[in-house]
C-alpha cells in the first residue's frame, strides 16, 4: 500500500473520474455522485467543493472563501486541508 500524497497549499485538486458535486433541486440538496456511492456534505464542504474545479490551487480556495466569508484565513485553511485530505483519502478528490 502506497502512502498517501501530502497535501500543500499549493496543491491542486479535482474531482475523481465519474465523481461530481450536484445540486439535487427535488430535496434541495448537493450530494457528492460518486460509483455507487453519495455524498451528502455540510454547507461548509458544499462552499469548498464548488470551488474544485481542478486549476485553482487549495490555498486560492482558502483566499476566495476569506474574501467572502468573515472567518479568519487560518481556520479556514485548516478547514479546507483536513476537507481535502479527507476525500482523497476516500478517493473522491483526487492530487
Amino acid at each position: 500500500m502506497t502512502d498517501a500524497p501530502t497535501l500543500t497549499p499549493d496543491s491542486v485538486v479535482r474531482f475523481a473520474r465519474g465523481v461530481r458535486l450536484q445540486h439535487d433541486r427535488v430535496r434541495d440538496q448537493w450530494v457528492i455522485q460518486a460509483p455507487e456511492r453519495a455524498f451528502l456534505p455540510d454547507p461548509v464542504a458544499v462552499e469548498i467543493l464548488r470551488l474544485v474545479d481542478g486549476t485553482r490551487t487549495l490555498d486560492a480556495i482558502v483566499t476566495d472563501l476569506a474574501a467572502r466569508f468573515a472567518a479568519p484565513r487560518d481556520l479556514i485553511a485548516r478547514d479546507v486541508m483536513e476537507m481535502a485530505a479527507d476525500l482523497v483519502a476516500r478517493q473522491v478528490l483526487l492530487p
